[in-house]
């Protein structure tokens, strides 16, 4: 039986709106932090053997950023309703085949289709696609039942808009640090905090068995009846498998390590002043641009008793080549890379730290010389943890975004009326 047009018209508004809705968000966080979903494409990259294409790492995670928050903005606003439809079904499609082989051979363990914002599972992740595909569909095939919002003549200004500010943001975030962070170290965070595995918190469960060989057949066993007892079985080799993930601290592989093999993390952490935590986790791709003001807040930390340290993930051989490059008399310890690409999103990037709590966070081309450095930390702005404004700063993109979209619509609605009336 044929559905009447009004018992479509609602299910397609509606998939519309919640189809645009989950775009713009997913769009928007990818786009305030591009490097961070540059780094997920160089996963994925390196787990199907495509090291190759790391190069395009970048140029893709500012693509699909750009490619959700549009088709995001034209669902939600029924713009180029048949094309963007069509868009809109091949993405979902292909999205889905990709998250069901994420979540069945586990590549990866977060497909990051909502950055660090909202991290979830793979199979979590494919759940949600299938849904989406429900009101994929019904936009699909009801397209001509959405109610368009602006008219054809000013459909092309609205798009060209709404793609100049994703890519805007997106181009201010990349040369300059992420207007959002969502990560565990982010401004106000306490490191030693984050540590904490709280009392009674699930562990790990796996399953270990042992592969052992007898007459030249080789048979795997469990713990349980192994021959342990048996001489005539060989042991070959034995493999874990993680059946159960249990609670993992949002802060759990941050250690500080001396070229000679200290670990100096807990000295570090536990220093009641100021630290100065110079990042880069491949110094052989660092931005050496900015190294006068790198040294520059070294004498500045000398002067007033502050500690100092470059933490990298690079080679004795790139450190040693850093060091004779740039003049670097501070001390270099090594830390995890990713660790470091999770830390801050620049290379070099800068941290300052009191006590284990983050201070501040800045981008190698934003470091603070300026007149305030004449004085101690605690005498300045710098030293004080700057207040939570990301409410603020959501607000202040929707408003620049919406505003020239409001205005667009009732001219819009202005020429309509005219035509009216002339008519």
């Amino acid at each position: 039986m044929k559905l009447p047009e009004k018992a479509k018209k609602i299910p397609v508004e509606i998939s519309r709106v919640i189809l645009g809705c989950v775009f713009i968000f997913s769009g928007f966080v990818k786009a305030v932090d591009p490097l961070g979903s540059a780094y997920k494409f160089q996963d994925y990259f390196s787990s199907f053997g495509l090291d190759s294409l790391s190069f395009s790492a970048l140029p893709a995670s500012l693509f699909l950023s750009a490619l959700e928050f549009v088709l995001g903005i034209f669902l939600l606003l029924a713009m180029y309703r048949r094309v963007t439809t069509i868009l809109t079904l091949l993405f979902m499609s292909f999205m889905t085949c990709l998250t069901l082989y994420l979540a069945i051979a586990n590549p990866v363990s977060d497909c990051g289709c909502f950055g660090d914002a909202l991290v979830i599972t793979n199979w979590e992740t494919f759940y949600k696609n299938v849904i989406l595909m429900a009101f994929t569909l019904a936009t699909f095939f009801w397209y001509k039942l959405m109610t368009p919002v602006f008219s054809e003549k000013s459909v092309s200004l609205a798009a060209l808009y709404t793609t100049v500010f994703i890519l805007s943001i997106s181009t201010y975030c990349y040369g300059n640090l992420p207007i959002l962070d969502f990560r565990p170290y982010k401004i106000g965070n306490n490191i030693p905090e984050k540590m904490i595995r709280p009392e009674g918190a699930p562990h790990d469960v796996y399953e270990t068995s042992f592969i052992y060989e007898k007459d030249g057949v080789k048979q795997e066993f469990t713990l349980d009846n192994y021959p342990a007892d048996d001489p005539s079985w060989k042991f070959i080799d034995s493999k874990s498998i993680l059946v159960k993930k249990g609670y993992t601290p949002p802060i759990h592989d941050f250690t500080i390590t001396t070229i000679t093999g200290d670990d100096i993390t807990d000295n570090v952490l536990a220093d009641t002043t100021y630290s100065f935590l110079l990042i880069s986790y491949r110094l052989d791709k660092a931005n050496d641009s900015d190294v006068d003001k790198i040294n520059e807040l070294y004498d500045y930390a000398q002067r007033f008793g502050y500690g100092y340290y470059m933490l990298t993930a690079s080679t004795p051989d790139q450190i040693v080549e850093w060091a004779e490059n740039t003049g670097a008399e501070y001390r270099i310890c090594t830390t995890d890379g990713i660790t470091l690409k999770t830390i801050v999103r620049s290379n070099p990037g800068m941290m300052l730290i009191k006590n284990g709590t983050i201070i501040n966070k800045w981008a190698h081309r934003n470091l603070p010389v300026d007149s305030r450095l004449e004085l101690p930390l605690n005498e300045t702005g710098l030293g004080e943890i700057a207040p939570d404004k990301d409410v603020q700063k959501v607000f202040c993109c929707a408003i620049i975004l919406m505003t020239p979209l409001a205005l667009l619509f009732m001219l819009d609605r202005i020429r309509s009326k005219k035509k009216k009336i002339n008519f």
